[in-house]
């Protein structure tokens, strides 16, 4: 806990949440980013990933309106290619929420965190959770990869623990960003389990022909 950044950097990005025990590829282009990585690893390789709202009150791209809780990630891996992008992967260490954000003369933004209700996280305790318990999830959640044309390699996430598994199929499900915000935000892994079940509920029907997805 006391070597968790209070101030962190964050990278504001649209269609991506990290959730905590994942691990994800980012390709890094943006000038600005490029000089928040280059920040990061010179000190800590920490930076905070957070979803931008849909609907902002402010007409800035630039600058737009956050949701208050995100994922802190650390950099484990770094290369430069020749044309000067950044292909990184970052682990998800631990959750958010944003206190206020700083002032800085730096062209990406920074924020004042903290990270007392997601503690949990950091935790390798066993939920009362069996893979029994995912087997209706999992079920549900092939056909609608199937049908989304997602391809998931579904024998190596079994072999994950629980909360990787669990974490894993809520990043990378076709869900909308609200509802991958909800699964975020949710307490604990018992309460992203139920969320998963009760979002699934929502693609039962198909949109067009109104037939259930098996």
């Amino acid at each position: 806990m006391n070597n968790l950044p209070k101030i962190i950097s964050v990278f504001p990005l649209s269609n991506f949440i990290i959730f905590p025990k994942t691990t994800v590829p980012l390709n890094i282009f943006e000038p600005r980013y490029i000089d928040m990585i280059n920040d990061s690893m010179k000190s800590d390789k920490f930076i905070g990933m957070i979803q931008p709202k849909t609907i902002t009150k402010t007409n800035n791209p630039e600058m737009p309106e956050l949701h208050s809780i995100g994922c802190l990630g650390k950099i484990t891996s770094f290369k430069e290619n020749e044309d000067g992008r950044y292909l990184i992967e970052l682990k998800g260490m631990v959750r958010f929420e944003i206190i206020k954000e700083l002032k800085s003369n730096k062209k990406y933004r920074e924020y004042e965190v903290n990270y007392q209700n997601y503690l949990g996280d950091l935790e390798n305790k066993k939920e009362a959770l069996n893979f029994s318990d995912l087997e209706l999830i999992f079920k549900d959640l092939k056909s609608l990869f199937e049908k989304r044309g997602f391809i998931i390699n579904w024998k190596a996430l079994e072999k994950q623990s629980l909360d990787e598994t669990i974490n894993a199929l809520a990043m990378a499900s076709p869900f909308s960003l609200e509802e991958k915000q909800i699964l975020l935000e949710a307490k604990s892994l018992d309460v992203r389990k139920t969320k998963i079940a009760e979002i699934l509920t929502t693609y039962s029907f198909d949109q067009y022909n109104n037939t259930t997805v098996q």
